[in-house]
């Protein structure tokens, strides 16, 4: 039998990305719906017309939201033994996370699954995790950061390609960001599996769900293929962003105060001078970067902060500050721009 489409848009796309062929294990992230499901079947259609050599081992963590999430665990390891592949299932306690962090729900359940991830790499020694997520999910990410005001570096959506956590050698992979969830229902019927329902989707109390359910669909009204429109837009601004990484990180290190007069902080201090006089896309993205070195990442980061330091540039008195979100802020003394965290 010939190979169906969907394993072969993702097998291109496999190798558009560099991902292995085989002689190593790579890690795929199966939450039971269909996104997921339909991955994870792809690649089981690609080993069995011997396409793709890898091993796989499917990772699973239970959020314990649900009442039924026991059952979506269960269910996964289930279709992991019929398909011939290991699995790995975690338990985490997301609500005590929430208590303990102040994160919202869906940031700390995103932070428990990552960290999951990554430690379930690095059991099997795998150097890919691999994620579902698809040209919907996109979408629903720009829209989400526009609301909220981020830079373009946020405009640019999700990346196919990074690493899973900071400084980690294990890489991140989005291979479906080419797919449309229609696309996954459709394949995961075709393949006769019942993916798995989480009710929480159909949850307006949060913000993803009401743009899925409500604002997409209202400008689908006016563009019938706006996911697509939202997916090129923000390819686009990361190609353009790649563009800026060399030449901010070069301003940065102009612009950087020797570190016997920046005093004891993560990062040295800056130039005002060398900062005012670089060009303004060209300044965000190097004060960006110094704050995400500084914070050790860019949580919560938006344009409304970057401008708020960018006016600490203005004149020549010091003694300003810029207040940034969870702690933290930016403070002018003379000539200098220098980071202050919150424990400071």
């Amino acid at each position: 039998m010939r190979l169906n489409q969907f394993p072969r848009m993702l097998l291109a796309e496999w190798r558009r990305l560099k991902l292995p062929m085989s002689d190593e294990t790579v890690v795929v992230a199966v939450s039971g719906g269909a996104d997921s499901t339909a991955l994870l079947l792809a690649i089981e259609e690609l080993k069995t017309h011997n396409k793709l050599y890898t091993g796989i081992c499917v990772a699973h963590l239970d959020h314990r939201l649900r009442t039924s999430s026991s059952k979506d665990a269960k269910w996964v390891a289930d279709l992991a033994a019929k398909l011939g592949f290991r699995s790995v299932i975690g338990r985490a306690r997301v609500l005590d996370d929430v208590a303990e962090t102040n994160d919202n729900l869906e940031q700390a359940a995103r932070n428990a699954r990552y960290a999951f991830l990554e430690r379930t790499a690095k059991r099997v020694s795998a150097n890919y995790v691999l994620t579902a997520h698809t040209m919907d999910d996109q979408a629903e990410t720009v829209l989400m950061r526009l609301m909220r005001g981020s830079a373009s570096p946020g405009l640019g959506g999700m990346e196919p390609l990074r690493p899973v956590a900071k400084n980690s050698s294990i890489q991140l992979v989005r291979p479906l960001l080419w797919a449309r969830r229609t696309e996954t229902e459709a394949y995961c019927r075709l393949r006769k599996i019942q993916f798995r329902a989480d009710e929480m989707n159909d949850d307006l109390s949060f913000a993803r769900v009401r743009v899925r359910k409500h604002l997409l669909p209202l400008m689908e009204s006016f563009n019938n293929r706006i996911v697509e429109a939202i997916s090129r837009t923000a390819t686009q601004l990361r190609e353009d962003g790649a563009v800026l990484v060399n030449d901010s990180g070069a301003l940065l290190q102009r612009a950087a105060v020797s570190n016997d007069e920046s005093g004891e902080t993560k990062v040295p201090a800056l130039d005002v001078k060398v900062l005012a006089g670089a060009p303004p896309a060209l300044r965000r993205r190097a004060l960006r970067q110094w704050l995400a070195n500084a914070r050790g990442n860019t949580r919560r980061l938006e344009m409304v902060h970057l401008v708020a330091v960018e006016k600490l540039l203005e004149g020549n008195g010091g003694g300003r500050v810029a207040e940034l979100p969870s702690g933290g802020k930016v403070r002018r003394r003379r000539n200098r721009l220098e980071f202050e965290s919150k424990n400071d």
